[in-house]
């Protein structure tokens, strides 16, 4: 899984924070779009704003969705 996020942006810093509290900080990969591989990444993806997360089949754009992924993944193990 890839969160693109913004180190600027207060939604990112929450999903980043959520990373770390669900115990996810191996599975899931960073990716500040202030990076222009990481911003094209994103794009190709299909994707613009942030936070979104990646989870390799779809993205969950915005925070009460990257929130929901994240907390299911979680879930999963």
């Amino acid at each position: 899984m890839e969160l693109f996020h913004r180190l600027t942006e207060a939604a990112s810093a929450s999903a980043r924070r959520l990373v770390l509290e669900l115990g996810l900080e191996g599975r899931v990969t960073l990716r500040n779009v202030g990076f222009d591989s990481h911003r094209d990444a994103l794009a190709a993806r299909g994707g613009a704003i942030t936070p979104v997360l990646w989870d390799g089949e779809r993205l969950h754009e915005g925070l009460d969705a990257v929130r929901a992924a994240l907390e299911q993944a979680a879930r999963a193990g």
